[in-house]
């Protein structure tokens, strides 16, 4: 940054490489030796310090720290010059060349770090107190660290266009991680995911500029803290920190978990409190877990990685590698099937997305996709009239989370022989029947039609090699109750039981009817699964209802028909419901 500046000029104070530096600069043909603990440059006001930093065993690294020690027993980093080229413990220099430049030295003489700066006069290198190292001539600045900041912001320093915030890898590696916080093409503040795979998760990648309330034609491209907690953007992003107006010490400081936070500190103290940070949701962060796993956050407790079912953890130690299937899938479909994730999303990665589809074309999209790994299905216009379903296939699993307010399911693409046990129930026609104004009186029983619903039983019974089972279950139907009786049709023909309250649910408390009769009233409903189906309330459950019963089986075998052509319409249903007793009233 070109700026002009008044200097005072002070008694020159040399510096040779086995002097000690107890000053805030470090003069022309001068050193600062890692071998030598006292060689640390202090501003005035005592609140900062530059010297070689222990970022590991026998490495270090030159940077700018708070004097005053934080929690953790050492000084708080503000900026690192070769924060990814750590040098020996011994040896190793950080020089003022005659020159102009400023560089830094390993143990075999390499340079490893330099400002790039050229000075015919002389210059120096200062650390002013506001935390600001810069190199200066009699002209004025020719480098500043406050030009090339690293993960954080300190107050009065701008971020502009040139600039961005790279997080650290982890919070003791201080090379440089995978999220940043810079200015995009389109003028605004973000952070962006820069591990495998690029993805911006901030603002939200769905939303619009004008939606998450930033503005795209201001050009100048610069954001800055002042010393009170006030953040401003020039995309019209702006907040305000928790203690705003306190005079406390400030960092904003772009975390290895990607989360940017504003902490403050009251002077002449350890600990740093978050006063304000960019995501609430810390499982929004994208690259958590890494690939085919899921965040999960738990209050007070914080975020959870685990593994998609089938899959294994890649390495312990890293959940950034995410997780490695544990089955080969093909790409026959009549071996693969689809596992219901609720209330969990995978962002990006898709390889469209289709509106208004149901979840039967969702999983026909996705299998005729030989490496489609699974697919999203949500509303996206949530109290919109205009809500319809959209699908989104998945190339691939990243960025997964799980937060009970997210109103859509992931359908995970895994072989059938993994799938737990499913239990079939009743798939007819979702065409609306009008509700049918007519009276019914109850009938005798039809013996004919009671043998022909018992001869279809044993006789699926026995092609699946349950006869034997079949058999048994009769005999309890004829001596027992009327619950043993269900067993049975549930055994022969693999539908379902319903229980009381989830046929409430589906008819939405009986509050649809679309039909009835003397034996009970037809109501619609909708499954769990989004299906739509026809449920007949029966008034008793003496021999008519038993009637009542194999007239709902005699439906269903026909509603499950190997020919979809064959099977019934919703009107065909309901006029199959009620038939017994419209025959009734016939005779």
């Amino acid at each position: 940054m070109a700026t002009s500046v008044f200097l005072l000029f002070l008694p020159l104070i040399f510096f040779s490489s086995s002097s000690s530096s107890t000053v805030d600069r470090l003069n022309r043909a001068s050193s600062l030796s890692v071998e030598h603990a006292d060689d640390v440059l202090t501003s005035r006001n005592g609140i900062f310090s530059a010297g070689f930093f222990p970022v590991g065993d026998n490495a270090y690294c030159f940077a700018v720290w708070f004097s005053e020690s934080s929690s953790e027993g050492k000084g708080t980093i503000i900026w690192m010059a070769n924060r990814d080229q750590p040098v020996n413990g011994r040896k190793s220099e950080l020089s003022v060349l005659k020159s102009g430049n400023v560089i830094i030295t390993d143990a075999g003489r390499f340079t490893v770090w330099s400002t790039d700066t050229v000075s015919e006069s002389s210059v120096f290198l200062k650390l002013d107190e506001n935390g600001n190292l810069k190199l200066q001539n009699s002209e004025g600045v020719l480098w500043q660290s406050f030009d090339s900041p690293t993960d954080t912001l300190l107050p009065q320093q701008l971020l502009t266009k040139d600039m961005k915030l790279v997080s650290s890898r982890s919070q003791g590696n201080f090379s440089s991680g995978f999220y940043k916080l810079f200015f995009n093409d389109d003028n605004v503040l973000c952070l962006q995911y820069g591990g495998p795979h690029i993805t911006v998760y901030w603002p939200k990648p769905w939303l619009k500029s004008w939606e998450a309330g930033r503005s795209i034609y201001n050009s100048s491209r610069i954001a800055s803290l002042d010393p009170w907690g006030y953040f401003s953007s020039s995309d019209n992003f702006n907040f305000t920190s928790a203690d705003y107006g306190e005079r406390v010490q400030r960092i904003l400081k772009l975390d290895f978990d990607g989360n940017i936070r504003l902490y403050s500190r009251n002077y002449g103290k350890e600990k740093w409190t978050v006063s304000w940070q960019a995501m609430s949701e810390p499982c929004m962060i994208h690259g958590t877990c890494g690939p085919n796993s899921i965040c999960s956050h738990v209050p007070h407790l914080g975020r959870k990685c685990s593994c998609l079912q089938g899959f294994k953890i890649r390495d312990r130690t890293d959940w950034s590698l995410g997780c490695v299937p544990e089955f080969n899938l093909t790409c026959t479909r009549n071996e693969t099937g689809f596992l219901k994730l609720s209330h969990v999303e995978f962002f990006g990665y898709d390889y469209d997305f289709f509106p208004n589809n149901t979840i039967e074309t969702c999983e026909n999209l996705c299998l005729e996709m030989c490496d489609c790994k699974g697919f999203q299905f949500k509303f996206v216009k949530h109290d919109h009239p205009d809500n319809i379903p959209y699908c989104f296939p998945k190339k691939q699993l990243l960025n997964g989370h799980h937060s009970p307010n997210f109103e859509g399911d992931l359908y995970l693409k895994v072989p059938k022989k993994t799938l737990p046990f499913q239990e079939t129930g009743l798939d007819c026609s979702s065409t609306v029947v009008k509700q049918l104004n007519r009276t019914y009186t109850k009938h005798p029983e039809n013996a004919s039609q009671k043998f022909v619903v018992r001869f279809a039983i044993v006789f699926g019974a026995v092609e699946l090699g349950v006869i034997f089972v079949v058999g048994c279950f009769f005999l309890r139907a004829h001596q027992n109750s009327n619950a043993g009786m269900h067993n049975y049709y549930r055994l022969a023909t693999g539908f379902r039981k319903f229980t009381l309250s989830e046929l409430k649910k589906a008819t939405r408390g009986f509050s649809e009817e679309i039909g009835r009769g003397a034996g009970g009233v037809v109501y619609k409903g909708v499954l769990s699964d989004h299906r739509i189906a026809a449920i007949k309330r029966l008034n008793d459950a003496s021999d008519q209802g038993e009637a009542e019963v194999e007239i709902l089986l005699e439906v269903a075998l026909k509603c499950v028909a190997e020919d979809k052509d064959a099977r019934p319409t919703m009107k065909e249903v309901v006029e199959m419901l009620l038939r017994q007793e419209n025959d009734s009233e016939l005779v």
